[in-house]
């Protein structure tokens, strides 16, 4: 406790459930999109309890609403599945909610549309949620919610736990469609879900993708040099055998940049346009030249 990595474990907590939280009450709550989730229940709940509480006559608070959901998902989640779920889970979704609630009033106009363009709210809610759950994850807690029942039920079934998550979610985005009667809500809550996959990935992984190489060519020692000489990058050779001459092949495997593919793609064309060259995306790279595995496993 206190440590070095305990403070930058908890700053990406706190600061992941801010921008968790500004998605939801700035873009997602206002358009009643529902994006899976407990906080998309607690949407739901928001909007048809309007009127019904003298003391809340906005509808019940989705933070509150969402943390009292959270807890009995996560101490069911502690018995059934043992304690995967740490402090850092917990303290995840209750400064989320207190956020989401926080904001939400302290906000002049309360429930109004920060944009009124509902796809591009979508867009954006999908980018600010999913840097925030990244965040969340990359400090090694959950975001707890759905993700819990999802664990549950693979435990009693042979279903995949993606899968799972999916099902789950989609169970959620369809509530908001039985509650609302529009179309356009379980639609523009799929594209915020999508977006907040992708955000994660890049927050997670990494946005430079390098590229990882195969290239089967008579002129390998050449390529061989012009990889370690001029793109300064290492490589690997691969033993291989062609499946219609039988003949021996030497495969180069290597990891190069974006500008480095277009670089090493001009060379192998000029001297040996028929090459054979399989181009990867590569979205985290660990090793000499790249980042540290030392230092990527210890930053959890």
């Amino acid at each position: 406790m206190f440590s070095k990595q305990w403070f930058f474990d908890y700053t990406l907590i706190l600061f992941g459930s801010f921008i968790l939280a500004a998605g939801f009450v700035y873009f997602v709550t206002p358009h009643k999109i529902v994006p899976g989730g407990v906080y998309g229940i607690a949407i739901v709940v928001h909007y048809l309890t309007q009127g019904v509480f003298s003391f809340w006559p906005d509808g019940i608070p989705i933070g509150l609403f969402g943390l009292v959901l959270n807890i009995p998902l996560t101490i069911a989640g502690i018995k059934i599945l043992g304690p995967r779920f740490g402090i850092k889970t917990i303290i995840g979704f209750v400064l989320t909610s207190v956020f989401i609630d926080g904001i939400t009033y302290l906000r002049p106009d309360g429930n109004t549309p920060l944009v009124d363009d509902v796809l591009l709210s979508s867009v954006f809610a999908g980018v600010l949620i999913g840097i925030g759950l990244g965040l969340i994850f990359k400090s090694r807690a959950t975001s707890g919610g759905s993700d819990i029942i999802a664990m549950i039920i693979a435990k009693y079934t042979n279903l995949q736990l993606g899968k799972l998550m999916i099902y789950v979610d989609s169970v959620i985005v369809f509530t908001g469609l039985i509650a609302f009667r529009d179309w356009h809500i379980p639609l523009y809550s799929w594209v915020v879900i999508y977006i907040t996959g992708r955000a994660i990935d890049m927050i997670l992984e990494g946005s430079d993708y390098n590229k990882a190489l195969l290239i089967v060519s008579k002129k390998h020692q050449d390529i061989k040099n012009k990889i370690l000489v001029d793109l300064e990058r290492g490589g690997t050779y691969l033993r291989g055998e062609g499946m219609f001459t039988g003949e021996e092949k030497h495969i180069i495997y290597t990891v190069v940049s974006r500008r480095e593919v277009a670089v090493l793609q001009e060379y192998i064309g000029t001297i040996d346009p028929d090459a054979f060259i399989t181009v990867m995306d590569a979205r985290e790279i660990l090793g000499e030249g790249f980042q540290s595995l030392g230092k990527k496993v210890e930053a959890g």
